[in-house]
């Protein structure tokens, strides 16, 4: 046991490395003038937002760089007064604890599967499954080039090409893969990046591809919000089955239990 935990905390340890890693390597708000459109749609959200990657800052981060103002969690709604309202804070990327609840608490062993992230950005979901599951491959597919260099300087660094690979893709031409996928992640995937239309045609390329029957899907957030505002003839009661997961299982106070409740789990029928 004392061995299991020694391993874990090395583990931790290993991926804090990589996010400092890329911190060193980004703009703050960890995008790049590239995600045109997602910058756009960020700017144009009914309420003030800004990305803040959580992989890369978790809380306790965030808040040392707003004591030392370089970051802020409010802004003021008329310039010079007063008056300030919270800011609403979007991440593109699981942190930390997300990803140990991932890998430990939702996903069953994974020896021998294969795992494909679908929008791998940073390649968070991809380090830590080589860290914390037994998946025999992890293919992260990133449409954006910036991203899949970012990835593949980590994945040479920290030695993961034995069980890694980025693809440089829209996710639209790789129905061959999405088929032979034992586990699919899509975290915040299509919203921010595609216009509604687009992403109802990835969800219904999705819907048609991912169809190993047993095969597990996981979304943040759940696909019936993430399909309500979209037109397509995804029947999901056919496609898939939610399985209830555990959101009690970290004891600890400072877990973000609303996080976590994003997370949803499927499996295709």
């Amino acid at each position: 046991d004392d061995f299991d935990e020694l391993v874990v905390s090395n583990n931790d340890v290993v991926l804090k490395n990589i996010a400092e890693d890329l911190r060193n390597r980004l703009p703050m708000e960890a995008m790049f003038n590239s995600e045109h459109q997602a910058v756009e749609k960020i700017h144009q959200h009914p309420l003030a937002m800004i990305h803040v990657d959580a992989f890369l800052y978790d809380d306790d981060f965030v808040d040392s760089l707003c004591e030392e103002g370089k970051m802020s969690r409010s802004y003021c709604t008329e310039c010079g007064s007063y008056k300030t309202a919270s800011l609403e804070f979007i991440s593109h990327s699981f942190s930390l604890m997300e990803l140990k609840f991932l890998y430990h608490h939702v996903l069953p062993d994974l020896t021998g599967k294969v795992v494909v992230d679908v929008g791998s950005r940073l390649g968070a979901v991809l380090f830590a499954g080589y860290l914390y599951s037994s998946a025999s491959q992890l293919y992260g597919v990133e449409m954006n080039a910036d991203f899949c260099q970012l990835q593949e300087m980590m994945i040479t660094k920290y030695q993961f090409i034995d069980r890694i690979k980025v693809v440089h893709a829209d996710i639209c031409t790789q129905a061959s893969l999405l088929q032979k996928a034992d586990v699919v992640v899509m975290n915040n995937v299509f919203e921010y990046f595609l216009d509604r239309q687009e992403q109802a045609r990835a969800w219904e390329f999705i819907a048609c591809n991912i169809r190993k029957r047993g095969s597990l899907l996981v979304t943040v957030p759940g696909l019936k919000e993430s399909l309500s505002k979209l037109q397509t003839d995804i029947q999901l009661g056919r496609w898939v089955e939610e399985l209830q997961l555990n959101y009690d299982v970290y004891m600890e106070k400072d877990i973000d239990k609303e996080a976590l409740e994003q997370i949803h789990l499927y499996k295709i029928l």
